[in-house]
């Protein structure tokens, strides 16, 4: 992090938690299949809510998803789905709890064609970040044709809850683009090579 004990953020880490986020995994290139998978079942489940929220529950969703395992997930049965249902360490809702089971199953597919997840997801970037430079929030679109390509792709694989909205979030989370504001000292520090 910048040697500035505060130095300037995109506008949206406003709490102790988005700050940690936003300063050490928001916007880096993550190629990790496991990590991968956790964001775009963690970017589904925060459909409709805040991110703050889903940041809030993350280590329960962890322990209650056994840490993002896909090949566990993907033989959920109805007594494991019961018990996610009365889990009030994350969102309850059945439906997101049952795409998160398809898309383990769905995930594991794409790994037996591909080899790895990380390879497939980050073909849509051509395997290089998209680096934006925005100045304002307000200029940073929901979403964009490439993430309707993914969306649409994702689906034709059995993923569910990957709209273009989701699939951009993800992308922006997991460092597909850069969509720090040009403004903010992680915008820099993500051209700097690796």
């Amino acid at each position: 992090m910048s040697e500035d004990s505060n130095p300037t953020r995109c506008p949206w880490a406003r709490n102790a938690l988005a700050i940690e986020y936003h300063d050490t995994e928001w916007g880096i290139p993550l190629r990790d299949d496991r990590g991968l998978f956790e964001f775009l079942i963690l970017e589904g489940a925060q459909a409709g809510l805040s991110w703050d929220t889903i940041l809030a529950k993350r280590d329960n969703y962890r322990a209650a998803f056994d840490n993002f395992d896909a090949q566990r997930i993907a033989r959920y049965d109805k007594r494991k789905v019961a018990r996610l249902l009365a889990d009030p360490g994350i969102v309850r809702n059945r439906l997101k709890i049952a795409a998160a089971i398809d898309n383990a199953k769905a995930y594991l597919r794409v790994c037996e064609e591909t080899g790895l997840f990380s390879d497939y997801i980050w073909s849509f970037v051509d395997g290089t970040p998209i680096i934006n430079r925005w100045r304002r929030l307000d200029q940073i679109p929901a979403s964009t044709p490439l993430a309707e390509t993914m969306s649409k792709d994702l689906k034709r694989r059995g993923f569910r809850f990957v709209g273009p909205t989701i699939c951009y979030a993800f992308m922006q989370a997991v460092g597909m683009v850069n969509d720090h504001l040009v403004g903010c000292f992680r915008w820099a520090e993500l051209q700097e090579p690796r």
